[in-house]
């Protein structure tokens, strides 16, 4: 691996609309040696909020998550970067322990980072909200990249190789959801992703997944990963989350309910 008394280290952040939580997302970042901003075109005051923090503010038109990534990859100057999402904010503890790191020399080619996440006015510890390892959020950038999905994105590492893959202790502390009414606008534009790129795909749709596949979201969640430990929260979240199970494959139904038409 990289030895290096100090390795710089560039963070990203995707941006659409985001007012409401990217100053905080920034402020939590200000360590890094730089900050990149990748936007589609927010019409809110994102832009200016981002300016106060870094003049390295870039659009790009949304064609999926997955590929927003990489064009936010494109534009860091430095080897080593920390994703972090508008939502999110960079506790004190990942801090320190990525500054301990790059000090002496990072051991694998990337790390993932527990996520905390923050709901209905509590911290959620079950239904698989916790720690909640999606991708590595800490990587070489030369040795890993997004698989370029419209939404939740998954990652693999360059040239087919098999990298190393470890895992930090410090928190990324994230608010996902104010509402709920700001889950289910989240849905309605994630369902339409997904169902989208099912289609693109050629996943076919079937009567029984929109009975069955809510019914097992909701049985994982709240049962299986014991989301009824979270209370009121947990219960709430998994019929949340058993309703976009729905509508994705509701919309998925509608894509080939036109064609036949």
């Amino acid at each position: 691996m990289i030895d290096s008394a100090k390795l710089p280290i560039s963070v990203y952040l995707l941006t659409y609309n985001e007012e409401v939580n990217i100053r905080a997302a920034l402020e939590s970042v200000t360590w890094a040696d730089e900050i990149i901003v990748v936007d589609s075109f927010s019409s809110d005051k994102t832009e200016q909020i981002c300016r106060e923090f870094t003049n390295l503010f870039f659009q790009h038109k949304f064609e999926g998550f997955g590929q927003l990534r990489n064009q936010a990859i494109s534009h860091t100057t430095y080897d080593w970067i920390l994703s972090v999402d508008a939502d999110e904010r960079v506790s004190n503890e990942l801090r320190e322990e990525i500054t301990m790191l790059v000090q002496r020399g990072p051991s694998a080619d990337a790390f993932y980072v527990p996520r905390k996440s923050h709901f209905l006015g509590q911290w959620i510890r079950y239904g698989g909200w916790y720690p909640d390892y999606r991708q590595p959020q800490f990587f070489h950038r030369l040795r890993m990249r997004y698989r370029e999905d419209m939404v939740h994105e998954s990652f693999e590492f360059m040239n087919g190789a098999e990298g190393k893959l470890e895992y930090l202790q410090g928190h990324v502390f994230q608010y996902p959801f104010r509402t709920i009414s700001h889950y289910l606008g989240k849905m309605h534009r994630y369902s339409t992703l997904r169902a989208e790129a099912m289609y693109r795909e050629g996943r076919r749709f079937r009567t029984h997944q929109l009975v069955t596949h809510p019914l097992f979201t909701f049985f994982k969640m709240y049962i299986v990963r014991q989301g009824f430990r979270d209370g009121m929260a947990g219960l709430v979240l998994a019929g949340l989350y058993a309703s976009y199970v729905f509508t994705k494959y509701a919309k998925l139904w509608e894509h080939y309910d036109r064609v036949s038409q």
